[in-house]
Formats: structure tokens, sequence, C-alpha cells
């Protein structure tokens, strides 16, 4: 492996996409639970997938 290589500026990226692919995950998931769970759990994973496509789009390219 090259010493010279500087992944540091990758991992962010990597991190939100992981992140944002599990609350995709679990929006699609919301059909399986209960009404009540629904109502409490979609507006939370709405607002989370939000700030990771804003954080997202803030990052360097």
């Amino acid at each position: 492996m090259n010493p010279g290589i500087d992944f540091a500026p990758v991992y962010p990226h990597h991190d939100l996409l992981m992140e944002i692919g599990r609350v995709e995950l679990a929006i699609d998931h919301l059909a399986e639970r209960s009404e009540r769970e629904r109502a409490s759990l979609q507006p939370r994973l709405e607002s989370r997938m939000s700030r990771l496509l804003d954080a997202l789009g803030r990052l360097p390219a």
C-alpha cells in the first residue's frame, strides 16, 4: 500500500452514504410497523434523511 495516499477525505462521504442507506431501509420497512409506530417514526426518519442529504450536499466535490 502506498503510504502517500490519504483516504481521510473519502470517509465522510462514505459514512453519509452508508447512513442514508440505513435510513432508506428503515423507511422501506415502515409498512411492517403498526400505525402508531409509523406515525412516530416516519417524521423522524424523514427529518434524518433531510439532514443527511444536506450534509452530503455540503461536502467538497
